[in-house]
């Protein structure tokens, strides 16, 4: 089943806070377009963070992590909503 633009939202602001809680608002946003690479692939990126109420400047971050997506792998224990 593919993810709507509401659930990428979802998945997007909760990766987005885990990130500013840590300090890490660019590496939580790469790893989420690493992570739902393909899925993003069929949705609008920008409707996706205007969505998730975030600064529209991370749309740039997460196309930069779905790029990487076929170069990289995230390690299994990594969850981008704790």
């Amino acid at each position: 089943m593919a993810m709507t633009v509401e659930e990428a939202a979802a998945k997007l602001k909760c990766a987005y806070d885990l990130g500013k809680r840590r300090g890490q608002i660019p590496v939580h946003i790469h790893l989420f377009g690493i992570k739902y690479a393909d899925e993003l692939r069929a949705l609008s990126i920008r409707e996706v963070v205007r969505r998730a109420e975030i600064p529209p400047g991370y749309a740039a971050e997460i196309i930069k992590g779905r790029n990487l997506a076929g170069y990289v792998d995230i390690k299994p224990d990594v969850d981008l909503c704790r």
